[in-house]
């Protein structure tokens, strides 16, 4: 055990990594070491991170709390504290369940964990955070919460209503980042084209994305996390236009059938998420999209799914991520339908889908051999340096491999690289000189 060490533990998506980072830089600052996402917990105190969004999300963050109590009850750790959207749901539930835990925080309060352990928040570097990722790019949340109601979404229920970032802050965040060394920028929210809805009623989206790319040192802005729903369609001039914001969206889409989005209350329709595809590959030509689909949704017909299917065919997304429907307490789906599909039709669904958008991504990747494109190196890997192009974000999107044996290359480094072949979920490549 590491006197004044902390290990955290972060569970979930990027925006929970932002929290982490937050209250890391703090305790920093208040003479601990901190140390992310150990295997192996070192320090005298253990702060874990949680994820609550679905059923597989919450169970990993109940299995890691139980395997941090345990190291609690064997002595290797003093002292073991939870935060996120896991305690923010079922803080009373976990109380009772899991009373190891020294105590438990939400989504909002966790700052308090300072003043329990008789430290100060220091004001002056409110907005600094002890960055995890790579030191060539960061993760930059520009607001908080959701406004929209999906059927069979606990988001809402857990973060609130959308409450957007000053751009002031946001941009004087940015200039700090650049200044250490960032050069990429990974733009999330819950809801991205929501931005500044709340602050005077209008969607201040492409500013702020243009204000960003303006920073000087700032090399690639990439977006995550849009809505289709009255897209800003002035978003897209910016992504054409300005050349340091990669040509990339993560919009999730969920489903196309007509029956299917009326019952996810998504607000739009199938022929207007078509025409949204098509506009947007129209205005920005190259881009790559990222979305996000669910299969077995209650009342999912035959008809629904394989309307899904051709639509995959048609839309042809650069990447893809889809999952079965699971009931989250207190949804609109879980109060109001049935969970009528069953399981094994839900996973054979899951999985037809995926095997055709693996053929789709594979075909995509051997388009590009033979081409040349900018890629920033992550890391070194065995015999390959790891990098990536403008059209995959860090973790979940293809990577790049280039030899170690051809040159040495430089992590956070830019390198024109020639691919050379291609798998569904990799490409290969050599440096062009």
């Amino acid at each position: 055990m590491r006197k004044n060490q902390i290990d955290f533990i972060t569970m979930g998506c990027s925006k929970n990594l932002v929290d982490s980072e937050i209250l890391m830089r703090q305790f920093e600052l208040n003479g601990y070491k901190c140390v992310h996402d150990s295997k192996n917990p070192q320090g005298e105190i253990a702060v874990i991170n949680t994820c609550g969004f679905i059923g597989d999300a919450k169970e990993e963050s109940i299995n890691t709390i139980l395997e941090f109590a345990q190291a609690k009850e064997e002595g290797r750790i003093n002292k073991l504290y939870v935060m996120g959207c896991l305690s923010q749901r079922y803080k009373a539930e976990l109380e009772k369940e899991i009373p190891q835990v020294d105590k438990y925080y939400g989504k909002f309060d966790f700052k308090q964990l300072l003043t329990d352990l008789g430290k100060a928040e220091v004001l002056d570097c409110r907005n600094k955070r002890f960055l995890t990722t790579p030191h060539h790019y960061a993760y930059i949340k520009i607001s908080e919460g959701c406004d929209r109601h999906c059927a069979y979404c606990a988001i809402p229920l857990i973060t609130g209503r959308h409450v957007s970032r000053p751009k002031e802050e946001i941009l004087e965040e940015v200039k700090a980042f650049v200044a250490s060394g960032v050069k990429e920028f990974q733009i999330i929210a819950q809801e991205l084209t929501y931005y500044g809805i709340d602050i005077d009623g209008k969607r201040h989206i492409a500013d702020l994305i243009s204000a960003i790319a303006d920073v000087p040192g700032v090399e690639w802005v990439r977006l995550h996390y849009a809505y289709p729903t009255h897209f800003p369609y002035e978003l897209l001039d910016v992504i054409r236009e300005k050349p340091n914001v990669c040509k990339y969206l993560d919009i999730a889409l969920q489903h196309i059938s007509d029956n299917m989005l009326q019952a996810m209350k998504r607000n739009i329709t199938k022929e207007e998420t078509y025409a949204l595809i098509e506009r947007i590959r129209k205005e920005v030509p190259g881009i790559h999209l990222r979305t996000t689909l669910m299969v077995g949704f209650p009342g999912e017909t035959d008809e629904d799914f394989e309307e899904l299917m051709e639509f995959t065919k048609w839309a042809r997304f650069e990447r893809m991520g889809a999952f079965a429907y699971s009931e989250e307490e207190g949804t609109y789906s879980e109060i109001h339908y049935n969970d009528d599909i069953a399981d094994d039709i839900k996973q054979k669904r899951l999985d037809r889908l995926m095997d055709l958008q693996q053929n789709i991504s594979g075909e995509i990747a051997s388009e590009k051999i033979g081409k040349v494109f900018k890629v920033i190196i992550d890391r070194k890997e065995g015999d390959y340096y790891i990098g990536r192009t403008e059209f995959s974000s860090p973790e979940v999107d293809p990577e790049v491999l280039i030899p170690v044996s051809e040159k040495r290359l430089r992590t956070g480094c830019f390198y024109n690289v020639k691919i050379t072949d291609a798998e569904e979920f990799d490409l290969y490549g050599t440096v062009n000189y």
